[in-house]
């Protein structure tokens, strides 16, 4: 069904062009599948890459595939296979082909590599990251058999040939090393007047350009412009239009519009371009991945030499007044620092399309809005995904932890070129990030000016993590420090590095793990890195309100939010007892932990929690007379606790979303958490039940939207539950499941705590009553049978049958994301700008202290790497402030230096009156310090004990009486 939908929609779109009078010709583009039929080697062999080469012994493989995937969350990162691999492909095009351009598109390797084609050297691609491409026209045997051989190296002291340097991004702790061809490959059929591809590196091309201009989102109007390059390697000069059709993705014209004539000599390279005002747009979005076609043609005497098809959307976007701004409303930013291999068990990077959705999908279910990825480019499967689901997302080019000079800095440098080239027309790019951590200022105008020279119409901002006074990065942040500001958005890049293992819920449930128990961390206490899922939930609410309390629309100063690290487990660097980091808000296989639900209830919101929603961590299956503190995350103003029907009590509110009911006694049954409003009106409830005895398995397939397919690469995804009579899952059961597969598919498994981690054993165990096995298609079609049996349980099986994948002589034109659609479920963005002011800033217009007066005005210079600090003198540890005009006064806000560990004992003294007095708790930024509302002009900070010192002073007034009085 999804295969024949992708075919008639191909077909009517050139048919469309056709009876615009763009007749077809021979040799017009075609753009291939290149992920069958290739045969793998692990080890160096001597004449792999000559044609002659007999290859028969070796193992059948489809792309992507890293040849070392049996390791993936097996071993230590550091303990990965590292070699050398080789791949082989025979391969014949069609005769169409026979007087065309003929290029390889590889989406990229892990690390390095040298291609042969025909026993000849193509070139190769050392970065390890980004794609990359060849032109093969003057390699192919036209009508024969065509052999491709690659020889990859993924050593972890892998060097570039030309320079004997290292790259600073291939690293043991952020980069889990999946060697091989790991991410897809194409061919493509073009002619010799041609419209080029987006790689840079080996072919030195732009290839299209697509972009708004001019946008008016009240009136859903822009200025669509296409850019194309375009190349004649003819013999004789042509004269070129450019033809654009602005497509919706399922073929209904939306506007067509040409170029002037251009005239190309033979060998000539040029831009062509053509641009036009269109109404009615539909402007992409969070959660609403509204994506169109343009079809890009050049046209010789009427005729279609050669279309290009670009998917992209349209959006405007700004960074200002400390905010981030999507279609001209403010956005709380939310979501993950995600490693950029996105990595599963038993597969690593390489995992059909519709998985990257699956995993993706995750994160706008939990109402993320943003993926930071962390280190390097993530691959374009996941980039176009995040298209389709309205996420947005940070894009690093290559680095670790420092910043870097000589060669390394160039290495960054260009792998940033190709990674903005290759990826400019995706809409969910917001952020290009130069750094995980702070450049300096002539790097980061290094990497700004790619940003101008090659996407200068974008919409996205350059910058790098920490720059909070940078005068060049168009936004910053430190990694959960919080960080606020009135000029570029300041966000948090990677927040609550906690981890916990899925399997634990509390100290009360099998297998009862006392939170934070485990091993140390380089010989220190690694508690945090050891929680139960209560307690990491908890974490994960208290550390989101440190952001949203200075959200957008609490002054002039605010932090634009946060991203969680990270999103799901990952065989990276880790402290906690197993071997892989265990900080994801989902697990490996991405089966949710608590801590995911606490996001999907405080993130649904543009910026103020609005929507009601309660949750009650973990399940209620315990002892008779157990006593259980139930915690519940809701964005309502007040819970009650029922039992059974009773009233249990009403919660104690923290962190805005925390409500706490100690000490409650379980009882067999159901518990429920009702949510009300100031004015007591029920707007939510969440609600758990006492399952039954053990008495069965449950299986439940997932599959792409096509079906699974006998592909050699697509996956079916099996849910594995023990549940009781009723059907319900049992929460606390840990039975073990003996699993038998037969049929057309090869298991691949799942991950439970234990020997090797479980990694491609048959014989599993569930988790808090649930698991989930991956099983991968072969190239044959047909039936594939899983049974599941365990001890005392009955036993479960079901059947699911391959499709056929249709691919002759290596190529196809059947592509991993056919059939996956957007997501338009949020909607398109709310009218209005989408800020609800809680309080007012008063601006200071003087300011004196009692010592070190010269740098006194530094406590209030937006700029968070300068303080005053008084003398240490407690006589003389003060500053007074002075607003405008005498205001209501009921809140400072302090950002101290030592936040983190030190309390400074104070008094606020408004003109002549104390307003507050006390120690001031430690945080991760700032303080808020509240009390009854004074008027005054003057506000004195003084120590009562000792030295004093401020990174950042405000002074707020209530919103409602925020106007100077008279």
């Amino acid at each position: 069904m999804y295969i024949l939908d992708e075919i008639v929609h191909n077909f009517l779109k050139i048919l469309f062009l056709s009876q615009l009078g763009l007749g077809l010709v021979s040799g017009i583009r075609t753009k291939y599948n290149f992920n069958s039929d290739w045969k793998l080697f692990i080890g160096d062999v001597v004449n792999a890459e000559t044609p002659s080469f007999d290859d028969g012994s070796w193992k059948h493989v489809t792309l992507p595939h890293a040849w070392n995937e049996d390791e993936a969350f097996r071993v230590n990162i550091q303990n990965l296979s590292t070699g050398i691999a080789w791949y082989r492909k025979h391969f014949k095009l069609p005769s169409v082909a026979d007087v065309n351009k003929i290029f390889l598109e590889f989406e990229g390797i892990r690390h390095g590599g040298q291609f042969y084609l025909n026993g000849e050297p193509i070139g190769r691609n050392e970065n390890g990251v980004m794609a990359f491409g060849f032109d093969v026209t003057s390699y192919i045997k036209r009508g024969e058999e065509n052999v491709l051989a690659a020889r990859i190296d993924n050593s972890w002291e892998y060097r570039e040939l030309d320079t004997n340097q290292r790259y600073q991004w291939n690293d043991r702790n952020f980069y889990a090393n999946y060697g091989g061809i790991n991410k897809n490959v194409q061919l493509h059929v073009t002619p010799k007047l041609y419209q080029t591809l987006p790689l840079y590196s080996n072919l030195g091309t732009i290839g299209v350009y697509v972009y708004a201009k001019d946008i008016e989102i009240d009136k859903r109007s822009a200025t669509i412009v296409a850019e194309t390059q375009v190349r004649n390697e003819e013999s004789t000069a042509q004269v070129v239009v450019l033809e654009i059709a602005i497509l919706e993705v399922n073929g209904h014209l939306v506007q067509r519009f040409q170029s002037g004539k251009y005239t190309l000599q033979p060998n000539e390279t040029s831009i062509i371009s053509a641009s036009v005002n269109v109404s009615s747009l539909q402007f992409w979005s969070w959660g609403y991945g509204y994506l169109y076609d343009i079809s890009t043609t050049l046209q010789v005497d009427g005729k279609a030499i050669d279309i290009v098809t670009t998917r992209t959307g349209f959006r405007k976007t700004a960074f200002a007044n400390g905010t981030f701004w999507l279609n001209d409303h403010a956005l709380h930013l939310k979501g993950y620092a995600q490693r950029s291999t996105n990595e599963w068990v038993a597969l690593g990077s390489s995992v059909p399309a519709w998985l990257s959705d699956f995993s993706n999908k995750l994160v706008s279910g939990s109402n993320g809005n943003l993926i930071r990825w962390m280190h390097v480019t993530p691959w374009k499967q996941d980039v176009e995904s995040l298209d389709r689901l309205g996420i947005m997302q940070s894009m690093p080019a290559g680095d670790s932890e420092s910043d870097v000079s000589g060669r390394r800095w160039e290495q960054r440098l260009e792998l940033m070129r190709d990674a903005i080239i290759y990826n400019r027309n995706n809409p969910s790019i917001v952020f290009y990030e130069s750094g995980n951590k702070g450049i300096s200022e002539q790097h980061m105008s290094e990497m700004k000016k790619l940003r101008d020279v090659y996407d200068p119409h974008g919409g996205r901002a350059a910058g790098s993590r920490e720059m909070l006074n940078s005068t060049v990065a168009e936004f910053g942040g430190e990694m959960l420090y919080i960080n606020k500001g009135a000029k570029y958005p300041l966000w948090q890049m990677e927040y609550s590095r906690d981890e916990g293992l899925r399997k634990y819920w509390d100290e009360l449930s099998p297998p009862y793990h006392p939170d934070g128990e485990g091993p140390l961390y380089n010989g220190e206490d690694a508690s945090s890195y050891n929680r139960n899922q209560d307690s990491h939930a908890i974490e994960n609410v208290q550390r989101w309100f440190d952001y949203y309390e200075m959200r957008p629309g609490t002054g002039e100063r605010v932090n634009a939010g946060g991203v969680n690290i990270i999103f799901s487990d990952s065989q990276t660097h880790f402290r906690g007892a197993e071997n892989y980091r265990r900080s994801g808000e989902v697990d490996a296989v991405r089966l949710p932990k608590d801590g995911w639900f606490a996001h999907q209830v405080m993130w649904n919101t543009w910026v103020d929690a609005n929507e009601p929603a309660s949750h009650i961590i973990g399940h209620w299956d315990y002892e008779p007379g157990t006593l259980k503190n139930v915690s519940v995350i809701s964005t309502t103003e007040k819970v009650q606790l029922l039992i059974n029907g009773e009233h249990r009590g009403w919660g104690t509110r923290s962190h805005n979303f925390l409500f706490s009911f100690p000490n409650i006694t379980y009882e067999p049954g159901r518990v429920e958490a009702i949510g009300y409003t100031a004015n007591n009106q029920r707007v939510s409830f969440s609600t758990r039940v006492t399952s039954g005895e053990p008495a069965a398995i449950r299986l439940s397939p997932h599959t792409s939207p096509m079906g699974f397919v006998a592909n050699g690469a697509d996956v079916a995804i099996i849910d594995v539950e023990v549940i009781d009579s009723k059907g319900q899952r049992c929460p606390t059961a840990l039975n073990t499941i003996n699993f038998t597969l037969t049929g057309a598919a090869e298991w691949r498994g799942g991950i439970a705590q234990g020997p090797d981690n479980y990694i491609l054993s048959k014989e599993l165990p569930v988790e808090n009553g649930i698991n989930r096995v991956i099983l991968r298609s072969t190239r044959t079609s047909g039936k594939v049978h899983l049974l599941a049996t365990s001890y005392a349980l009955n036993s479960a099986e079901i059947s699911i049958f391959t499709l056929h994948f249709n691919a002759s002589d290596g190529l196809s034109i059947q592509f991993p994301s056919a059939g996956l659609s957007s997501d338009l479920s949020r909607g398109p963005t709310p009218e209005g700008d989408g800020l609800i002011m809680k309080r007012r800033s008063l601006r200071i217009q003087s300011v004196k202290s009692g010592s070190n007066s010269s740098i006194a005005n530094l406590s209030f210079d937006d700029n968070e790497t300068t303080q005053w600090t008084s003398s240490g003198d407690t006589s003389t540890s003060w500053i007074t402030y002075i607003v405008q005009k005498p205001s209501l006064i009921n809140q400072v806000v302090m950002k101290l230096s030592g936040f983190r560990t030190k309390q400074y004992s104070l008094k606020i003294i408004i003109d002549d009156k104390i307003a507050w007095e006390g120690k001031t708790p430690t945080s991760l930024g700032y303080v808020t310090l509240s009390f009854d509302e004074i008027v005054g002009q003057s506000v004195t900070i003084a120590s009562t004990s000792g030295l004093l010192s401020i990174i950042e002073a405000e002074i707020y007034a209530p919103i409602a009486k925020a106007t100077f009085l008279n």
